[in-house]
């Protein structure tokens, strides 16, 4: 064998051990597609807060990666636009791949923004000063982000653990900004789910009361019994086959937020973010970042387990999802995350 021949041999071995490998061979090369966009369902919130900062501190750029995204009002809608065509990914809630598993339209979450659902079920104090217990909700309008989202499925699945089913309440959607506010404070709705820092803002200033939290780790792990996940970037699995260096490269600038975020103090995270996002209330949103903090994941990874809690969860609000047609190995992977933790390791 001549040396031209030899280095032919290596190269075609080389590019085959490309392909066998996957994302552990293309995790530097640069992304099939460099314009990509992300739908999400309420950007300002700290259930999606790795996405702004991977954003404003240029970390999708690092990748190669010109990042558009756009917001909607809850993660239905967003969903709505990956599966419409007008946006490849989704920054949204874990338990919608299971749902859409089960619609035979796969797709697969590739790196974890949240560990816990950070949802607060609140009560307004101007028409439920009486509140005793979850039954006294019957009858009642309850306010979530939108209609069909991760919101009104945990509100449900509270509102069972008082004897009440979906039907026994009406769902507003009521955004989650200060639409949402002004819902309660109106008297529009007599109960809220919700993120921060609306929540925070409604129990500071007296408008509302705690009713059943998922903002601290161990109390949602109590709730749901065990790890709930949250907050993700999912996509179609045709979209993740046919372009995995750039969701590699998606996975690596999540993965660096996480990873500042674990370390941030809330003034620094304050002073990245937008100056919407603190809603006229710096203070508000410190104190909500600081109470969201140990719900956010610290490095991207899907706990062992935790797509079974995530369709337990959503069983006892959808009884059509049959968990025997559910393969919960295809709705989620590690894979990348893996690999961006090669490339940015946990300090």
């Amino acid at each position: 064998m001549n040396k031209f021949t030899r280095r032919t041999v290596i190269a075609a071995a080389c590019a085959a051990a490309a392909m066998t490998f996957g994302p552990m061979s293309f995790a530097q090369q640069a992304p099939e597609k460099k314009d990509v966009t992300v739908a999400v369902g309420g950007k300002s919130l700290y259930y999606y807060l790795p996405l702004s900062i991977a954003e404003q501190l240029g970390y999708f750029k690092d990748e190669g990666l010109n990042v558009k995204i756009v917001d909607f009002q809850g993660g239905s809608r967003s969903l709505q636009a990956v599966v419409g065509g007008s946006a490849d990914v989704v920054s949204g809630a874990f338990e919608h791949t299971i749902s859409m598993q089960a619609k035979k339209q796969p797709m697969t979450a590739f790196v974890l923004q949240g560990r816990a659902p950070q949802l607060a079920l609140v009560v307004s104090n101007k028409t439920m000063k009486d509140y005793k217990q979850l039954s006294d909700l019957k009858g009642k309008k309850v306010g979530v982000t939108a209609p069909g989202s991760s919101s009104q499925m945990v509100a449900n699945f509270i509102l069972k653990k008082g004897g009440l089913g979906p039907k026994d309440v009406a769902f507003i959607g009521v955004g989650s900004s200060s639409g949402a506010v002004s819902a309660i404070r109106s008297g529009q709705i007599d109960a809220l789910i919700n993120l921060d820092p609306v929540i925070t803002i409604l129990l500071k200033n007296g408008d509302a009361k705690l009713v059943a939290d998922t903002r601290k780790v161990k109390e949602s792990e109590s709730f749901f019994g065990g790890t709930m996940p949250a907050g993700c970037l999912y996509a179609p699995v045709s979209f993740i086959e046919k372009n995995p260096q750039t969701v590699q490269a998606l996975t690596n600038a999540i993965v660096r937020a996480d990873e500042w975020l674990s370390k941030a103090t809330p003034e620094e995270v304050a002073k990245v973010v937008p100056a919407s996002y603190l809603m006229g209330n710096r203070d508000i949103y410190l104190a909500g970042f600081e109470g969201n903090r140990d719900a956010l994941s610290p490095d991207g990874r899907f706990p062992d387990g935790c797509a079974k809690i995530s369709l337990g969860a959503l069983q006892t609000v959808n009884d059509k999802i049959d968990p025997a047609k559910i393969d919960l190995t295809k709705v989620y992977t590690n894979k990348f995350v893996d690999e961006a933790l090669k490339k940015y390791p946990a300090k």
